[in-house]
This record gives C-alpha cells, sequence and structure tokens, in this order.
C-alpha cells in the first residue's frame, strides 16, 4: 500500500474528511512516516514486526483528557503521534457540546457525563475511555448506536480501595477520627468504651469482584472472619464463605461494606429495611457508587444508635472539582451528615493513589490506542469484542476495514458479496445488541479497488461508522 494516494472524503457527520457515520467511509493515510516510527507496539510478533495502521486521513488525531488523568497516559498518546489537550477539572455538559466537535477520542474520570446530548454533538468522536472502574457516567447505549466504543479499567484500582476499607473498619472500630479530631481542637479524651479489636469480628461484603474478593484476603490476614454476598455463585478465596441472601449477611456481620455497580437494581439496595436487619452497634462502609446507600436512612439509622458508624465515599450528587462545597445545595443531607460522630466522609478517593492511577493510565491508553490504531475493540463494555491478528510490516498492499453496522438480518451476506472479487486474509465479525462491528483485512488492493470498496460499503444500508486502516 505504500505511496498509494487516497482522495479525500466528505463527512456525513462533520464536514471534515476524516469520518462517516450512517453512508460514510473513511481511508487512513498510507505514507511510511508519522505514527508509524512512533507507535510503541503492542501487537508485535515475536519474530516479525507488525505493521503500524493510521487511522486518519487528514487530521491529526485530537484527545481530550479531563479530571487530571494521568500525566504518564498524556505521554503515552503524545508518543503516537497524537494531539493531546488536557484539563485538570471536569466539564459540564454545555461546555462539551460547544468543544468536543474537535475531538476523536475523550478520557474522563467519574464527574464528567457523557449525555446523549453531547453524543450527538460529538461529530468527529471514534472512542471513550473512562479512566475509572465505573461507566455509568456515559450514556453507554447511545455511544454504541453512534459506532462509539466505550473503555475503562476495571481492575486497576482494585488494591487501593480494598486497603481504604482495611483502613475504614480499623478507624471505626477504633473510633479514630473523632479522637484526632479533638486532639487537633486540644482537647485530651482517652477512652476505650466501644472501642474494639477487628480479630475475629465479622466482616460482611456485597459484591465478591475484584475488589470484594481482595478485600476478603486482607480482612482474613486481620484475623476477621469473612461472609460475602453476590448475585451469582463465586468461589470463596481462603475461607470466605458466600450466603445465600443479603439478609443473611446483614444480621451476620460486624463491618458491611458495599463492592457493586450503579444499576436500577442496586440503587437504594440498602435502605430503611435493610439497614434495620443490621446487627446494633454494626458498622457500614460504601466505596461503590453514591446511590446504591438510601443516605437519609443511614443518617437516621446512626442517629437513633441502631449503627455505630459508617464511612462513605461516595455521594449521591458530589462536587465537580476540588474547592467547591460538600453542602445541602449539592445533597440535602451534607450538613446532617458532617455532624454526625464517627463518621467518616472521604471525597471520592478509594482509587486515588499513585500506583492506581498509573496503572489506570497504562490500561485505558492501550485500549484508546489498540483502537485507533488497529480497530480492536478488546475489553469495550458497550461494543462486541472483536480483534484480529496484526497485519505485517512486510504485507504491503493490504487494507483494514472496521465496519460498525446494525445489527440486522443480510449485512454480512451483503458485505461479502462487495468483498467477495477481493483476497480477505482474515474476517472476525460479533454483535452486540443493536450493533455489530465487523473487521476484515484485505490483500492486494490498488487504488481503483479502495475508492471502489469506499463507494460500495457507503452505500450499505446498515453502515453506522467505517473506517479504512492501512
Amino acid at each position: 500500500m505504500q505511496g498509494i494516494p487516497i482522495p479525500k472524503t466528505k463527512s456525513a457527520r462533520s464536514g471534515s474528511s476524516d469520518y462517516y457515520h450512517p453512508g460514510a467511509v473513511s481511508v487512513s493515510p498510507l505514507s511510511s512516516g508519522g505514527l508509524s516510527s512512533r507507535f510503541r507496539p503492542e501487537l508485535l510478533d515475536l519474530v516479525r514486526q507488525a505493521k503500524v495502521l493510521h487511522p486518519v486521513s487528514t487530521d491529526e488525531l485530537k484527545l481530550l483528557l479531563l479530571e487530571d488523568i494521568s500525566q504518564g497516559a498524556v505521554e503515552a498518546f503524545s508518543k503516537q503521534g497524537f494531539q493531546v489537550d488536557h484539563f485538570s477539572k471536569a466539564w459540564s455538559e454545555d461546555e462539551l457540546v460547544e468543544k468536543i466537535g474537535q475531538y476523536h477520542a475523550i478520557g474522563i474520570r467519574s464527574k464528567t457525563k457523557i449525555t446523549e446530548r453531547v453524543i450527538k454533538a460529538a461529530s468527529k468522536l471514534l472512542v471513550i475511555g473512562c479512566f475509572c472502574i465505573g461507566t455509568n457516567q456515559v450514556d453507554l447505549e447511545t455511544a454504541a448506536k453512534a459506532g462509539i466504543p466505550v473503555f475503562n479499567s476495571p481492575f486497576s484500582n482494585s488494591r487501593s480501595v480494598a486497603e481504604l476499607v482495611v483502613c475504614e473498619i480499623i478507624a471505626l472500630s477504633r473510633q479514630l477520627f473523632d479522637r484526632a479530631h479533638e486532639m487537633k481542637n486540644g482537647v485530651w479524651n482517652k477512652v476505650s468504651k466501644n472501642c474494639w479489636e477487628i480479630r475475629g469480628k465479622t466482616l460482611g461484603i456485597i459484591g465478591y469482584g475484584h475488589i470484594g474478593s481482595q478485600l476478603s484476603v486482607l480482612a482474613e490476614s486481620f484475623g476477621m472472619r469473612v461472609l460475602f454476598y453476590d448475585v451469582i455463585n463465586l468461589m470463596p478465596l481462603g475461607s470466605a464463605r458466600q450466603v445465600e441472601t443479603l439478609d443473611d449477611l446483614l444480621s451476620s456481620s460486624d463491618f458491611v461494606t458495599l463492592h457493586v455497580p450503579e444499576l436500577p437494581e442496586t440503587m437504594n439496595m440498602i435502605s430503611r429495611a435493610q439497614l434495620a436487619r443490621m446487627r446494633k452497634g454494626s458498622y457500614l462502609i460504601n466505596n461503590a457508587r453514591g446511590r446504591v446507600v438510601d443516605v437519609p436512612s443511614l443518617i437516621e439509622a446512626l442517629q437513633n444508635g441502631h449503627l455505630a458508624g459508617a464511612a462513605l465515599d461516595v455521594y449521591p450528587a458530589e462536587p465537580g472539582g476540588n474547592g467547591q462545597p460538600f453542602d445541602d445545595q449539592l445533597n440535602a443531607f451534607a450538613s446532617t451528615l458532617r455532624s454526625l460522630s464517627n463518621v467518616i466522609l472521604t471525597p471520592h478517593i478509594g482509587g486515588s493513589t499513585e500506583e492506581a492511577q498509573r496503572m489506570i493510565g497504562e490500561e485505558v491508553s492501550i485500549a484508546l490506542t489498540r483502537y485507533l490504531n488497529a480497530g480492536s475493540t478488546l475489553g469495550s463494555v458497550n461494543f462486541p469484542e472483536v480483534d484480529l491478528r496484526a497485519i505485517l510490516a512486510e504485507q504491503r498492499n493490504y487494507i483494514r476495514i472496521c465496519y460498525v453496522h446494525k445489527n440486522q438480518p443480510g449485512v454480512l451476506l451483503e458485505v461479502n458479496s462487495i468483498l467477495s472479487p477481493f483476497n480477505v486474509e482474515k474476517q472476525y465479525s460479533d454483535s452486540k445488541g443493536d450493533i455489530a462491528y465487523l473487521m476484515a483485512d484485505i490483500a492486494d488492493v490498488t487504488r481503483e479497488d479502495i475508492e471502489t470498496l469506499r463507494e460500495r460499503i457507503n452505500n450499505t444500508r446498515a453502515n453506522v461508522l467505517t473506517r479504512f486502516l492501512a
């Protein structure tokens, strides 16, 4: 493919010449310089080097990173030749709608909301990276229908969150924060009443995923007994034991900690009825999502003495950035919650360690780069997971087609009819919900072949977004 000039194409979405949504195809540049000389290949053959594919025909890929995403991610993208705009704070929906049209990719953490309105304004957007565990801040269905995969980092901050929970268990059982606050106010108050060792106590874990299972091991090392509840049957680590119902866990635990996603079925899963089933004098910890606990009911249980303490790292509504108030205008209960004794409140710092942010930056930046440069959707949360082995550097005159389409009957027949005159070296397709994704590597193509493929794929009835990589 070296040296084949690719004519510019007009975008149905943005007026630029890079990408098409329905009825549109893009072709990448075929020069040997630029990105290929700087690509740190994740797709290297152990013997022969993979060819670097170029995903854009005219524009330099432009990435927007918000919420102080790690500098390591910024450097990784810059090394690819991508243009990176990096900001420390979250953007509002209005800010995103105004500015996102110029970007091909966006990286966010938990505060920036990618809504349907934002996605409709994102005329060039190809991919979204959530540099965190959760993805509920993104309208995943709308993104998929627009041909935009979403990637996250489901594992990288697990240890950091698990360690914070252990810290909170000890701090709650020893009333550590109250004693420290008193000392800072010049009050000496040495007490042992209602202060406990955690050895021999029972920890109840709701959600035995990556965080919950790591926490289980750490808790047992302190001599705790571990119970867990999950909606699926899981093999426990160590001596942990799975219980059949949530009520069984609540009534048997001295400490209850949540590690579940925010889903319709988990909203307010701990409310007045569940709190009443907890042991008198027990503790509740929530480092999961703010809406999985009914906070006003929790306040009531703390005020009447049924619970001895609580630790919260997440809230139904959270400030958009550092320095902004956490007050009753944000959450109506905020001032009451702040006034309670033996209640630990932290500003969503569960995954905020240097180690976690570095690993998250690496994991998500690699996923976005693989998609932009090679079309791989492995690890996407809203998209079919499709990948092809690399085109080798010596394989000239190859083109990779990345075809996002509506999941409806007859599409593969139509596409394969288009590809049938050509040498399809490899092809893979999968679907998820209403969206399907096909990748195909075509060998021995000429400039005229590319023109033919572009025109015919552009006119397929199910086309959502098609990219040519070469």
